[in-house]
C-alpha cells in the first residue's frame, strides 16, 4: 500500500512538473482603463512615486510600510523602495524612461518574499476628452514561477490589482 501511495505521489509531481514545463518563459500582465481626464492630469500621479499613495492598491496592503524615495523627485532616475509585512515584502522601483505625458517605463525589482525582476509600463493614449491608461508588467518566468502558475493564475491575481489601481487612478483624476 505504501508503494502505491509513493508511486501516485511521484506521478502527481511528474504531472505538475510536466505542465509547468509547457508554461511560457515570460510573464505578461496588462490592463487598460478609460479615464475621463486629459493625460496631463493623470501623468503626474504615475510619474511621481510620492503620489502613488493616492491610487496604488499595493500602498493600502500595509499602512505601516516603510517607504524610501531617492534619485530624481519624479521622472527618469526617480527611485522608490519599500519594505513591509509578508504580503508587501521588499522591493525597489526605478523610473528608466519617460515620454511626457504619454509613457513611463519602470524597472521593478521584488526582493522579498520572492525575488523577481520585471518591467512595468504605463501608456496614456488620448481618446477625445478621455485617456486610455494601460498598465503592463512583463518579465522572465523562471521554472519555480512556472510551477506556481500551475496552481495560481498570475494574470488574474496581478490583473485584479491593476484593475483596482486603475479604478483608483480614475477616481483620483476625475474628482
Amino acid at each position: 500500500m505504501l508503494k502505491i501511495i509513493a508511486v501516485v505521489v511521484l506521478l502527481l509531481i511528474a504531472v505538475v512538473l510536466g505542465i509547468a514545463a509547457t508554461k511560457p518563459d515570460t510573464l505578461h500582465v496588462q490592463r487598460t482603463a478609460t479615464i475621463h481626464a486629459p493625460p496631463e492630469k493623470i501623468f503626474p500621479l504615475i510619474n511621481d512615486y510620492r503620489s502613488w499613495t493616492a491610487w496604488s492598491p499595493y500602498e493600502k496592503i500595509d499602512p505601516a510600510m516603510k517607504r524610501t524615495y531617492s534619485g530624481a523627485p519624479a521622472g527618469t532616475g526617480a527611485v522608490y523602495e519599500w519594505e513591509g509585512n509578508r504580503k508587501v515584502g521588499k522591493g525597489r522601483m526605478e523610473t528608466t524612461d519617460v515620454t511626457s505625458p504619454s509613457h513611463i517605463t519602470i524597472k521593478l525589482d521584488f526582493l522579498e518574499p520572492f525575488e523577481a525582476h520585471n518591467t512595468a509600463e504605463f501608456t496614456l493614449a488620448p481618446r477625445g476628452d478621455s485617456t486610455d491608461v494601460t498598465w503592463t508588467m512583463s518579465g522572465p518566468c523562471p521554472f519555480m514561477s512556472k510551477v506556481m502558475s500551475v496552481f495560481v493564475d498570475m494574470d488574474k491575481m496581478i490583473g485584479k490589482d491593476f484593475e483596482t489601481g486603475l479604478a483608483n487612478l480614475k477616481t483620483a483624476t476625475e474628482s
